[in-house]
């Protein structure tokens, strides 16, 4: 299985659970596993975060990604499939999306025709939550993925499925819990 990160994977994980300063070990294991071909990310998700970062020395989550070796490890080298993406946003979204609307909708049409591309052997990771009742360009990833028969998954399903663990000791001596 390949796993397909979407932007907000990456982007919640530094700015809630774990900072690229604080927990070292899980940004070495996304490298890990780009590295072994078993997570990507599309150049579509991957120029969302790199758009939406700033300075280097501010943004920690920037200068990871811009890193060469990192982009090199965790970027999907491959096309994305014109039609998948017409595909997804006119069955997954609404057919008659106005130019506002498919702002709105960003790029994740991209992510997940990535997925189109061997639904069988792809899964799509993002954070948002199923929302059935969602029309048109509101509706969300997990639910667009359904309509194209596309598997997703949340972070943390991947994260268990790939058995990922930080290495973290706590220091000899210290009471802390």
């Amino acid at each position: 299985m390949l796993y397909l990160l979407d932007a907000n994977v990456l982007i919640t994980a530094h700015n809630t659970y774990y900072p690229v300063d604080s927990v070292p070990e899980f940004w070495e294991w996304i490298v890990h596993q780009g590295t072994a071909g078993v997570l990507k990310m599309p150049i579509e998700i991957y120029e969302e975060i790199k758009d939406g970062g700033n300075d280097e020395e501010k943004d920690l989550l920037f200068a990871w990604v811009v890193n060469p070796d990192i982009k090199a490890a965790i970027l999907l080298n491959e096309d994305v499939n014109p039609a998948h993406v017409a595909a997804c946003t006119t069955k997954g979204y609404a057919a008659d999306l106005s130019d506002e609307e498919l702002l709105q909708i960003g790029r994740d049409p991209f992510l997940i025709a990535h997925a189109m591309s061997s639904p069988q052997d792809r899964c799509v990771v993002t954070n948002e939550a199923s929302a059935p009742s969602k029309q048109r360009q509101n509706r969300r990833v997990p639910d667009v993925c359904s309509a194209m028969g596309v598997e997703c998954c949340t972070t943390f399903a991947m994260l268990k499925t790939l058995g990922f663990k930080t290495g973290w000791n706590k220091p000899n001596g210290s009471s802390e819990s």
